[in-house]
């Protein structure tokens, strides 16, 4: 089995190595661009969003962030695609907080159980 840490620095690794061709699709000319941008859309930010959540908060989170990233903007655009992100995180953190509550709540002993 790998270790955590070696997993977070080859993530970490990936993370880095796949975003230089972002860097020239965005510094890049023109009409050169063009020529690998649905690349750029549908592998490498992708796979930049899949490394980079599976570090924040592991590959199931990963896999949806992924799958709704590539729905939202095949279907409407990167600024659909960009709220998707948002929502997804507010809906993850809702998750966490009543998970919270909920195991909070089941730890504490009812008051009829005391004497």
């Amino acid at each position: 089995m790998i270790s955590k840490a070696t997993k977070r620095s080859i993530l970490r690794w990936i993370h880095l190595i796949v975003s230089i061709p972002i860097l020239g699709y965005i510094y890049g000319p023109p009409s050169e661009v063009q020529e690998y941008a649905s690349a750029v859309r549908f592998v490498f930010v992708p796979i930049i969003i899949f490394a980079g959540f599976w570090m924040y908060s592991g590959v199931l989170f990963a896999i949806i962030g992924v799958a709704v990233w590539l729905g939202a903007y095949y279907l409407s655009g990167i600024g659909a695609a960009i709220l998707s992100q948002v929502a997804l995180f507010i809906a993850r953190k809702i998750w966490l907080v009543i998970r919270a509550r909920r195991s909070k709540r089941s730890a504490q002993p009812d008051a009829a159980d005391t004497p």
